[in-house]
């Protein structure tokens, strides 16, 4: 990747600092609609839990199983 240009350096400080000054409203903006949303409709009949299909439960337990023998120690 090619370092960027000083006017490409300038642009990206400037939305970092915009996106950690605003963080915190947005924080507030979505704590107060997850509120409503709860007192609005405290029983939603309608929500069916996401269920993890076979292949990514596969794959999740062949990522747990490498993570697993990553950590062993070496065999002496």
């Amino acid at each position: 990747m090619a370092p960027l240009t000083p006017g490409q350096l300038r642009t990206r400080q400037r939305v970092e600092s915009l996106i950690r000054l605003m963080a915190p409203a947005l924080d507030v903006v979505l704590a107060v609609g997850d509120r409503v949303s709860r007192v609005v409709e405290r029983d939603d009949p309608e929500y069916y839990p996401p269920r993890v299909g076979r292949r990514a439960d596969e794959a999740l337990r062949a990522a747990a199983d490498a993570r697993r023998t990553d950590d062993a120690p070496p065999a002496t």
